[in-house]
Parts: structure tokens; sequence; C-alpha cells
């Protein structure tokens, strides 16, 4: 999967500004300049603008693989009349919005958000936002080897494109840390890829900690998203994925805007626009199964005209425009119908506006917050629902559940959950607590409610943790009365070596040898296995107050996400408590949210 943005935002936000991490970017209006309002007077054609993304490859399709409408095309059918033009310079776009010359912005969600001051300041060009596109499953944050988790970019440097998508991007992920912007170095790079790029300064300068990149960049950077760099063929010693668009996969949005003058007077043809589009993702769906099963001559005929369009120096071959389709998820039918009309969804429209209003504001890109208003298509129009062929709703879990069960051990003994782990936190509890309320604990349940809807390619482990006192005071009595273990002072030795009690991993591994079975009294096998049990059902009932939680909130959750593990006595953070205080260091269920197997996650044909 290949998302390439070289040429996506040429001339955008340049400011010069380099290192500095507050109000580093330029206000919106200033860069764009002075520009007189105008109607939309030419309608047919009618122009749009695209953008160098796999989620165009939809407006191609339905346009008859032509820039001009073609006949027996899709939006030719619907009775449009297209010119689709190129938009990658985002700031011309708002420009020829501005002045009529075309009623339509093309851009992620965030990116409208910085210019919503901009585009908000006369009531004919307001923004509505018609029509989620995709999201992104190509964007990434590429870390040196000593950031291990999100909450170790506290104090770090980080290199980043002024204005780009990726601002958002990082703007999640340090929200997932619980870190602010301040918490952070920026150095502002002027492109997304490239010599003036963020890869391209991780690689030359060893103080730059980390960098939002596309994919090429991260595999060059890194071998690939699992891999670690090596320092051969150009890799960075040390390099991997620290978080990914493949994990974070409800982070950018794509969508189109409409004026709203244009969209009050010409509402049947926006509706045309939208549901052709959403008819075009259905079809390359389907095209592109065929594809992958072994050649589609409708889909080869979508790649060539992608590659003609684009070129050749930004997309070389058909390979290339098949990976930048694979690396957007369309949200088609429902996914615009969940993001626009269900107003708890933490990633639809409501959620999203609040967010890219906020960081425009304080990032420096609009001085007040200028909202957006969401499509008020009527989606139950015999227009979209005798048109479209996928309006239903996928229900069921995303996840199969007992792979994700088997990985999420697999990963615990063969020492790899660390590395899969994009962020972790605990919450404590009391000896024999198997309650948890939201009264208590509302914070975390929340946090990990939203991880879950913004991450919906990873999977949140709810990890229960036991203290070991109780195991290690059967061992040692088990064993003295077994006559294997001798005490001198504060020392233990088993069978005349030195045995350390800090040792979890040893002390458990002579427990399940059967050193210490045979004691009527003392069992620490049968302790142990008590304490597996016991830290299995928090584990559960955290889960279930945390779906209840959901509930209560309005919000559906999907359970399969949520894996609950029993820990047991196995990852104490103090191996020998000297007392219930350090004992209730160990009294904890922990969450972690993992990137998993592709394999774990069901396919589904539409992201949302």
């Amino acid at each position: 999967m290949k998302r390439i943005w070289t040429i996506f935002l040429i001339g955008m936000f340049v400011t010069g500004i380099i290192g500095r991490s507050t109000q580093a970017e330029e206000l919106f209006k200033k860069t764009v300049g002075t520009v007189r309002v105008a109607a939309v007077k030419d309608t047919s054609p009618l122009q749009v603008p695209f953008i160098l993304w796999g989620g165009d490859a939809a407006t191609f399709l339905a346009n008859g693989n032509s820039l001009t409408t073609k006949p027996e095309s899709i939006f030719q059918k619907q009775g449009l009349n297209l010119k689709l033009v190129p938009g990658d310079d985002f700031i011309q776009q708002v420009r020829d919005y501005m002045s009529g010359k075309s009623p339509f912005l093309r851009g992620t969600f965030r990116m409208i958000g910085m210019a919503s001051e901009v585009i908000g300041s006369d009531p004919r060009t307001k923004g509505v936002m018609i029509m989620q596109m995709t999201w992104s499953a190509g964007d990434h944050v590429v870390a040196r080897q000593d950031v291990k988790t999100v909450t170790d970019l506290k104090g770090k440097t980080v290199a980043l494109q002024t204005g780009g998508p990726h601002v958002g991007l990082l703007d999640d992920v340090l929200k997932t840390g619980k870190l602010t912007w301040d918490d952070i170095k920026i150095k502002w790079v002027k492109d997304i890829s490239g010599p003036n790029g963020a890869a391209e300064l991780f690689r030359k300068d060893k103080s730059v900690d980390a960098c939002c990149v596309v994919t090429p960049d991260m595999i060059g950077l890194t071998g690939g998203l699992t891999n670690t760099g090596t320092g051969a063929e150009g890799t960075v010693k040390g390099a991997r994925v620290l978080v990914s668009t493949a994990e974070l996969s409800r982070s950018i949005a794509d969508v189109y805007v409409c004026r709203k003058d244009f969209y009050d007077a010409n509402k049947e043809l926006v509706t045309k626009f939208v549901a052709g589009y959403l008819k075009a993702c259905e079809e390359i769906v389907e095209l592109k199964k065929k594809h992958e099963a072994g050649g589609d001559k409708t889909y080869q005929e979508l790649l060539k005209f992608m590659v003609r369009t684009y070129g050749t120096s930004v997309l070389p071959n058909e390979e290339e425009a098949h990976g930048l389709i694979l690396d957007c998820a369309f949200v088609g039918y429902p996914g615009n119908v969940a993001f626009f009309k269900d107003s708890k969804n933490l990633i639809g429209f409501e959620a999203f506006q609040k967010s890219a209003l906020d960081l425009a504001v304080s990032r420096g890109y609009a001085s007040v917050k200028t909202g957006l208003f969401p499509s008020g298509l009527d989606y139950d129009s015999p227009i979209f629902t005798k048109y479209l062929t996928r309006t239903d709703v996928e229900k069921g879990d995303r996840f199969r559940a007992e792979a994700v069960e088997k990985e999420i051990e697999a990963l615990s003994a063969g020492g790899a959950l660390d590395d899969k782990t994009i962020v972790s936190f605990v919450i404590y509890f009391e000896p024999l607590q198997s309650k948890f309320s939201a009264v208590q604990y509302g914070a975390e349940f929340q946090r990990v409610v939203e991880m879950s809807k913004r991450y919906g390619n990873a999977v949140i482990a709810i990890r229960g943790h036991a203290d070991p006192t109780k195991t290690l005071f059967e061992m040692v009595k088990a064993g003295l009365e077994k006559g294997i273990l001798r005490k001198s002072g504060n020392q233990y030795a088993l069978k005349g070596r030195p045995l350390n009690l800090k040792n979890t991993s040893n002390v458990l591994n002579l427990i399940d040898q059967g050193d210490f079975d045979g004691v009527a009294q003392h069992n620490p096998r049968a302790t142990m296995q008590a304490a597996l049990n016991l830290s299995r059902q928090r584990a559960e009932a955290v889960k279930k107050s945390i779906v209840e939680y959901a509930k209560q909130q309005g919000i559906d959750m999907d359970e399969s996400q949520i894996q609950p593990v029993g820990v047991g006595v196995k990852e104490p953070f103090i191996p020998k408590p000297r007392n219930m205080d350090e004992a209730k260091k160990n009294m904890r269920v922990e969450f972690r949210l993992l990137r998993v197997a592709a394999e774990v996650i069901k396919p589904s044909d539409f992201d949302f």
C-alpha cells in the first residue's frame, strides 16, 4: 500500500518557520489573501476538484474514467455534466471556491477546519459538508527505538509538515497518550515527502525523535509496517512505526464540502452527485475484488487513467495506482448515514467538527471557530435507497474473538507484547473488590470507549493482575514443611541453592514443576491458579462495566474489540511486597491498546 502525497499541498502554508512548537502556522486567511466572492455561474460543465488520493478513484470511475463526463457513465446517467480539475493546491481550491469557479472543496476534514474561518466569512460560501468519502490507512508516525509507546513522545522532537493532513494525525496520537502540543517540540518541514519532507529530516537529523510520513517514506525508513530499520538499504537503524492509520483507522477523513448558496439552490444536483459517487464506491469495491482474484479489464482501465492523470513522476505505474486505492477505506452509504445522522457517534460529524475547529484555532490557522453545516441530504430518499445496493449497516463483531485471544496469549508468552503496544494505562482496586463503578473509573472508561472508536483496527486488552504475596507465603510454608527450603535471616535456599523470591518467573516455574506440591495445608499451585482465575474475573467485570457505561452514553461498542485477559501473579510491579501499600500496587487492571495481525479482523467492504 502506498499513499503518495508528494504534490498534495504545493505552496500550502509555507512560512519558513522551523523548530517552533507553538503557533508555527499562519492564519489561513492571510495565506489565501483577498478574494472577491461571486456566485457559481458555470454549472454545465460543473467544476469539481480532485486530489491525489485513492478515494478519488471512485470519482474518476463515476465520470467514465475521464476528466469530462462521458456518455453512459454513472454521473452522466444522473444527469450531471462535470469537469474534474486538480485540487492538490488547496489554497487555490479555496480561492476558486470563494470566487465561484467551483461550488466544491475537496480535502480532509481537518484541512477544511483550517479553512473554516475563510469560507465562513460570507453567508454565501459557508460550508455544507455533503459527503465523507474514505478513511486513510496509509499515514504513519515513525519513531526511533527509544520511543516505545505514544506516551514516550513527551519531551521529544517530531518532524511534521506545516499545514498538511498529518497535523490532525499527530493531534490524535497526542490525545491517545494524554499529551498536549506543549509536551513535544516540532520541527516544521515544507513538504509531505521528498527532500524537504519529514522523513528526510528524520534521516539526517538525529535530534528528531519521530516523524509523520506517508507509506513510501515509512517503508524507506523502517523497511515495512511491522519491521524495524536495520540501517541497510537506506533504512534508519532502530526506526519503527509507532502509530499507523492501519490501526488509527478513523483519524484522517476525506470529504467534500459545498457552498451554502449553491447547495440551497441545487440540492437535487448535489444529491445526485453524492449518490453517483457512492454508487461508484460500490462498483470499485467489487472491481477491486475481481482484480485481486485474477484481473479485471474495467479496473485495469481505471488504474491506467489514474497513471495518466496524476503523471508517471507521481504515480509510476498501475501497481502504484492500485496501492493508492488500497491505502484508503471507503465508507459508502452506511458510513455516511452513521457519520452525519448519529449524534452519539464519537467519530461522526459533530465530534470531528469540534476537534477540527479546536485544532485550527489552537494551531493558529483560524482566530475564531467557524462551524460547518452537516449534510442535510435525505438518505431515505429513493435516489439512495432504490439506486444503491449496499444500504444496510453491517452488524456483528469486527474481530475474531478466539483469534484475538490466541494472539494476545502468544504475544505475552513470546515477550512481544510491549512491541505491539501503542499505549497502556492502569486502574487499581482494593482487596476482594469485584465491582468497577463508572463513578470511580468513569474517566478511564471514557478513554477506552474513545480509543475503541478512533482505533478501529486495534484491540484493547484488559489484563487483570493479582498480588503474589499469598502465593509466596504458601510456597515458603510448603517448602519449609517439606524440608526443601531453608531460611537463614532474610535469605532462602532451595535444595542448597540461593532462592531469590523477587525473581517471579523462576518462582512460578518452580511451582509449576511441582517442587512445592504435596503439603496438605499449603498449596501454592492452587493459590496461584486461584489468583489467575480471579484476575480473569476482574478483567471480565471491567469489560462488562465499560460496555454498560457506553450503553448509558448511547454509544454502541464492538465487544469483540475488547479482550479480557487474566495475568494472575506473573507480572507484579513489586515482586515481594513488604506491606499492604506495596501489595496494592500489584492489584491492578491494565489496559493495552494493541496492534494485531490483519487475520484477526474480519474483512469488510466499507469501513465506518
